[in-house]
């Protein structure tokens, strides 16, 4: 492909995603389903190029003065040269009009406001409050993984036979990282089922939900299931864990991975049945996902005031829920991937408030316990997470108990 068409790709691309209503990364795998005659190469030319402009998206549209996709473009190649980069030719990026020009040659000069500098919408930067780890969460990820039923230092040299270099994470015994993103799709290991792509941060979640095989476990919110398959693993394929979402489309395809793991003691439940009592409720709540930012930086943009009422709202209840589903021993284990204390701290806290039977567990006791490593905080209530303190996905995770 010329430049100037992997830039008209780039700003079809763009368009879609600047409506603010789909995920970038969807919005990109159906482009590239629907265009198989674009190359590897150009193909990750295209991604990366939008991906680098939804990361500086709040400067490009401050310097431009405009959210039109074409002009965030622009101005994201003003220091190009258009005649290449805008060549008009059939299927490329057709040339800059005079107003386009004029606008170029008048970008805003003015220093970015401190929200802008961090690229977060403004509502979300005020609530965040802490502008390094804003920051720190418009980074790149690295790519994390974690050995299945395998020593994770045997699996590392193992992977380096297949071209593929991995360190050890500093915290999860199971844990690979690379510095770079990997397609795992043709690695032996991972369709053998060795290994499994997992963040650190959700690794250590499940490690602190400190299951045994007789435990009677629920994985309530469990999504794709990236969690009740680690606990699977932890107990050796002993016992059973329950997994539930209330989105069945989220668990469509967990049965599959199981299998490929040599997962066997996970089972699908529709519901939690009246009279139902858990040793382990495990809430991987719903929430903004604001950890996952270095993921899927578009994530920011949209999300809505309203959305994320209403998602606190679902927590809360969730909480309620799981108290009345908790043996008198038993413990809720509530996690999220998101770095808004209203998420987080100030939802245990309201809980603390209306059930005064209930107690936190010392977070850092279990995790020297469990993990043998120093603690990396202070807090010992809650753990949270991100790429500024552990070099992770923001994540947090807090253990109660009736006292």
């Amino acid at each position: 492909m010329q430049i100037s068409a992997k830039y008209q790709a780039v700003l079809e691309i763009l368009s879609q995603v600047m409506k603010d209503k789909y995920p970038a990364d969807n919005i990109i795998k159906d482009y590239m389903r629907q265009r198989k005659y674009i190359g590897s190469k150009d193909r990750k030319f295209i991604t990366s190029a939008v991906w680098d402009i939804i990361r500086h998206r709040s400067r490009l549209s401050f310097e431009c003065s405009s959210r039109d996709p074409r002009m965030l473009l622009l101005t994201y190649l003003k220091d190009e040269d258009f005649d290449i980069v805008a060549d008009g030719s059939q299927y490329g990026l057709q040339p800059l009009t005079k107003d386009e020009k004029n606008k170029l040659n008048n970008l805003n000069q003015d220093c970015y406001p401190d929200y802008v500098e961090k690229e977060c919408p403004q509502w979300l930067y005020e609530k965040i409050n802490n502008p390094s780890l804003i920051e720190s969460l418009n980074g790149i990820a690295s790519a994390d993984i974690r050995s299945n039923f395998v020593d994770r230092r045997d699996m590392k040299e193992k992977l380096k036979k297949e071209g593929l270099f991995f360190s050890l994470t500093p915290y999860s015994p199971y844990g690979l990282r690379s510095a770079e993103r990997i397609n795992l799709q043709n690695c032996i290991a991972y369709q053998n089922g060795e290994i499994e792509v997992q963040d650190e941060s959700c690794q250590i979640g499940a490690i602190l939900c400190d299951v045994r095989c007789d435990q009677k476990i629920i994985d309530y919110c469990c999504g794709a299931g990236g969690k009740s398959l680690l606990l699977g693993v932890l107990l050796h394929n002993k016992g059973e864990i329950y997994a539930h979402d209330k989105n069945p489309k989220r668990t469509v395809n967990l049965n599959l991975r199981a299998e490929r793991l040599g997962v066997k003691n996970i089972k699908l439940i529709d519901k939690v049945a009246d009279g139902d009592m858990f040793d382990r409720f495990i809430i991987d709540a719903p929430c903004s996902g604001s950890g996952t930012w270095r993921r899927s930086p578009d994530a920011k943009y949209r999300l809505t005031v309203n959305q994320l009422n209403t998602i606190k709202k679902a927590q809360t209840e969730i909480l309620e829920f799981a108290s009345q589903h908790l043996t008198d021993d038993g413990r809720i284990i509530y996690m999220t991937c998101s770095v808004l204390p209203e998420e987080n701290e100030e939802q245990i806290e309201m809980f603390l408030s209306q059930h005064p039977n209930f107690e936190t567990v010392d977070i850092q006791q279990l995790w020297e316990r469990k993990l043998e490593t120093p603690y990396p905080s202070t807090e010992k209530r809650y753990m949270k997470f991100s790429p500024l303190t552990t070099n992770t996905d923001g994540f947090f995770i807090c253990i109660l108990q009736r006292k």
